[in-house]
């Protein structure tokens, strides 16, 4: 990717952040825990900085599951057999609530995909993460090891 296009990207990024910070309107997202092999799937976009679990917000007239598939084969090619839910969470720190479904997913296939706002996505050992993993990945990644 050019430097333009990253630099477009983070702008973009940048103004969405300032709308909510201003507006302060209600969001609704999907993330999905890719699991296989005790490792997980995670991915770093070109517009911020840190490691999060793959997803991103509805499109209007959008069911949360499709939202989660949809995302994640647009983040890192995959294609999801069984999905379940696993949580809802909610962020007030950058706006008025910023609300996440968070599904789980072992059953996938994996095809080359390349996406303007994925700079790397890769699997990790679920006990050995990365440095800078986003803390509300890192949160959901504890909550899926935890017994019961």
């Amino acid at each position: 990717m050019n430097r333009l296009t990253t630099w477009l990207l983070r702008l973009a990024y940048a103004l969405l952040t300032l709308r909510r910070m201003v507006l302060k309107p209600v969001t609704l997202g999907v993330r999905v825990l890719l699991i296989r092999d005790g490792q997980v799937m995670l991915v770093r976009h070109t517009y911020r900085s840190g490691w999060f679990l793959p997803g991103g917000g509805l499109k209007r007239r959008e069911t949360l599951e499709k939202a989660a598939r949809r995302e994640a084969r647009e983040e890192v090619g995959a294609t999801i057999g069984e999905l379940r839910v696993m949580g809802a969470f909610s962020n007030f720190a950058e706006a008025e609530g910023d609300h996440v479904v968070t599904f789980v997913s072992e059953s996938f296939e994996l095809q080359p995909n390349r996406s303007a706002e994925i700079a790397e996505a890769r699997f990790f050992p679920l006990t050995n993460l990365p440095e800078g993993v986003a803390p509300g990945s890192r949160a959901r990644i504890q909550e899926y090891l935890k017994p019961g």
